[in-house]
């Protein structure tokens, strides 16, 4: 049996993104993505990846001298994970709640209300 999802802290979610955007990445690279955005110490995220790597939310090769670390688990997952957390925990287990809250607090464009909209006919359809 696999072992379920790992939910990973708020900073440890910011250093997944960059890896799952970058793809594999040395601990330099993952602190100057991150620098971009907010004022973070290389050691943070040293000492971060390597509590990351005991939790087995990335994996570390060390094949070379800067060891290059990389997500163990995929965003879908890992997005999976924290919604199912979310959607437990502040909304009772309520999708429609979560949904309307999510939509009312951040109004979706055209392109996004087709893309809701083409998942609500295939939802429809399957269970038709």
């Amino acid at each position: 049996m696999s072992q379920p999802p790992i939910r990973p802290s708020d900073g440890e979610l910011a250093i997944l993104r960059v890896l799952w955007g970058r793809g594999p990445s040395t601990v330099r690279e993952v602190h100057d993505a991150l620098s971009k955005d907010r004022d973070t110490g290389y050691t943070t995220v040293l000492k971060f990846l390597q509590i990351m790597v005991e939790k087995g939310l990335v994996t570390r090769d060390e094949s070379t001298r800067s060891h290059v670390y990389q997500a163990a688990q995929g965003e879908e997952l890992t997005q999976a994970c924290l919604l199912d957390d979310l959607l437990q925990k502040a909304f009772e287990g309520s999708a429609t709640s979560l949904v309307l809250r999510a939509l009312s607090a951040q109004p979706a464009d055209e392109a996004e209300l087709n893309e809701i909209q083409a998942l609500l006919d295939r939802l429809k359809k399957e269970r038709a």
